[in-house]
């Protein structure tokens, strides 16, 4: 039997969301070194770095009916392959302008790929009757733990972001083959409706109070995927291990705490573990904030790894149980209009690095922090045993 006939339903849904993540992951602690190539500033690099955003955005708003035609599992194996081949190319770019157009092809194959994962985590979550949207968020944050140690290595011995980002591709299609070759997908919930809607994921007044929800975490994981190398080396000159050891410690933190959630929030109401998580963020922020130094900012992004960990799966597990219409559409919906902070923080947070400096790239996430805390009764008051 291949490894993949030996694993369950829901451990090839692991697989999938650990595979997408690492072919994301080992771009950010290449940052620094992309930057200082294209001898650009934060501002600018925050402006290239829209075009991934841009490309989920797209993805998210029109991908549905297109996956739904070709199917989760055709979809995946195209998917994530090509998306690990349009990082390596545009790592090549030589300026900011040809770095946005060439991310907007990556982040198409992410937008359409959040899509089907979160929904097969849904509904094989249905199927076996408990709660696993968290323990597959927290593959998604292993896998990134993983690219992030790889792309720290690939920076700390000198390797050319360009040959890095080439390396990756023979293993993200290696992992489709061993991991995902017997993937099957998931039968649909009984609540969900049988027309699929319209092709834009239009949101509805409860997808817009849960994208509130996810705002601060949101925010602050795409700061620390974005920032958190280049804070490391801009402020405390660490060595470009340490710069990418921030992106794996915020990653590592996120994926243990994910890895236990379904469990406490089996135990406790869905709200109370978000308001707790959101007070681990506002630590981790203020830890970040005024750190002294590049160890006391590891705890700070260990912290806020921890902070961001249950709140979105939680926001995409209450999306895709809703009654109103299908769950591809309501997760669409869901990611697209979080994602519009991927697609806004990333310049924003870009020209407050270069102007206020990079620490308010963090402090600026405590009051979207205050708007969550106050909105996470949308997740539900009572725990799933009840």
């Amino acid at each position: 039997m291949s490894i993949s006939a030996r694993l369950a339903p829901h451990q090839r849904v692991f697989a999938a969301f650990a595979i997408y993540s690492f072919a994301l992951g080992n771009l950010f602690p290449r940052l620094p070194d992309i930057k200082r190539a294209m001898g650009i500033e934060e501002g600018a690099l925050g402006l290239a770095l829209i075009g991934t955003s841009t490309g989920t955005l797209i993805a998210l708003t029109l991908a549905a009916p297109v996956i739904a035609r070709l199917g989760h599992r055709q979809a995946l194996f195209i998917l994530l392959p090509l998306m690990s081949l349009c990082f390596a190319i545009a790592v090549h770019a030589t300026g900011p302008l040809a770095l946005y157009f060439l991310l907007i092809p990556a982040g198409l194959t992410m937008g359409a790929t959040e899509v089907i994962v979160n929904v097969e985590a849904d509904r094989v979550e249905a199927a076996l009757g408990r709660r696993i949207m968290n323990r597959a968020h927290a593959f998604w944050s292993f896998g990134f733990f993983a690219a992030g140690l790889f792309g720290a290595a690939m920076a700390q011995f000198g390797v050319p972001p360009t040959l890095h980002m080439a390396l990756v591709l023979p293993i993200i299609f290696l992992g489709v083959c061993v991991l995902l070759a017997d993937f099957q997908p998931a039968p649909k919930r009984g609540t969900e409706t049988a027309d699929a809607g319209p092709a834009i994921a239009r949101p509805t007044k409860g997808i817009m109070v849960l994208v509130g929800v996810s705002l601060s975490a949101m925010l602050l994981e795409g700061a620390s995927i974005d920032w958190s190398a280049i804070y490391m080396r801009s402020v405390f000159d660490a060595l470009p291990f340490l710069g990418g050891l921030a992106v794996a410690t915020t990653a590592l933190s996120q994926a243990i705490t994910r890895y236990f959630s379904d469990r406490i929030v089996d135990r406790h109401a869905p709200d109370r573990v978000a308001r707790a998580m959101q007070v681990a963020m506002a630590l981790g922020v203020l830890v970040v904030f005024f750190a002294p130094s590049a160890l006391v900012a590891l705890l700070g992004f260990a912290l806020i790894g921890a902070g961001t960990a249950a709140i979105f799966p939680l926001a995409m597990s209450a999306a895709a149980q809703r009654s109103d219409r299908s769950a591809a559409l309501n997760v669409a919906a869901l990611a697209q209009f979080s994602f519009v902070i991927f697609l806004l923080g990333p310049p924003l947070l870009g020209f407050v690095a270069e102007h206020a400096g990079l620490r308010w790239t963090f402090g600026l996430g405590l009051p979207l922090v205050a708007v969550s805390f106050v909105l996470s009764g949308a997740l539900g008051s009572k725990p799933a045993r009840a």
